[in-house]
């Protein structure tokens, strides 16, 4: 056993465990990386959603971020047997040293035994995930919607000419007041909304999600309004109109890919139309 002396065999009190919370410390950092790699999953499936890519689901990033997660549950279980057993040692401090691989395995199988399907729901990461991921395709919908939308009203439009010259002066007293285009001008405004951080006023370029009310802000804005709450030892409140939420904290705060690809989409469209 590492750190052992041999003088004192079997004796807990001359036990050192620097070595294997130092393998503890490794295992971390592997966590870390799988952390990486669902960061970067999740990143090509919302690549995927957005450019329309077919991919089989056998190879689907989905597939993908439930074997990382299992495998960040399973490594998350492992490290939490060890250092259940070596506080077991160090507390109970028994004569004789208990075969420590024993230990362990027998509180990660124990661990594992518990394992479910309900397990990903706590997985912050993979949760994040679904949620981008069904939040980018209600945005990928969108403009297939308009484009029924306007094939619609152009049909409209060639019956209502049919009717008349009515629409013809009713054309010419919208054009006078300056009515016309409203209806796309509030359509367009609306779409823009969600875009918009309730703090700076401004268009997003990072915004971040509140988990708790659902709410986004440009992620630099919101944690320097934290900041300068918790400075004067005050609660920082969600700054949408109309939120009930008082205490936005730091941890609540995850990225808002979804949004973030949305706004840039949006913001091409616009400099392709200004040109």
């Amino acid at each position: 056993m590492p750190g052992r002396s041999s003088s004192s065999s079997g004796s807990t009190g001359f036990i050192s465990f620097s070595g294997i919370e130092s393998a503890l410390s490794t295992l971390k950092n592997f966590q870390s990386c799988i952390s990486s790699g669902m960061d970067t999953a999740s990143s090509v499936a919302l690549d995927l959603v957005e450019t329309q890519t077919e991919v089989s689901s056998e190879y689907s990033m989905d597939k993908a971020m439930v074997e990382l997660a299992m495998m960040d549950r399973e490594l998350s279980h492992y490290v939490k047997a060890v250092q259940s057993a070596i506080n077991h040692v160090k507390e109970e401090r028994p004569e004789k040293i208990p075969d420590l691989k024993l230990l362990v395995e027998k509180k990660f199988l124990a661990l594992q035994n518990k394992n479910c399907d309900t397990d990903f729901q706590n997985n912050a990461k993979f949760v994040q995930f679904k949620q981008q991921l069904k939040e980018l395709k209600k945005q990928s919908a969108k403009p297939k919607e308009d484009g029924r939308h306007n094939e619609v009203d152009k049909i409209k439009d060639k019956d209502a000419s049919r009717a008349g010259n009515g629409r013809d002066g009713l054309q010419a007293d919208r054009e006078v007041d300056g009515t016309e285009g409203v209806d796309e001008d509030m359509i367009v405004t609306q779409s823009q909304t969600n875009f918009i951080c309730p703090i700076t006023q401004v268009e997003m370029k990072k915004p971040v999600k509140n988990k708790v009310c659902g709410h986004t802000y440009e992620e630099e804005a919101i944690v320097r309004m934290i900041e300068s709450k918790h400075r004067r030892k005050k609660k920082a409140c969600c700054p949408k109109i109309g939120c009930s939420h008082t205490d936005v904290r730091m941890s609540d705060l995850i990225q808002d890919e979804a949004l973030r690809r949305a706004i840039e989409s949006h913001s091409k469209k616009k400099t392709r139309h200004s040109e």
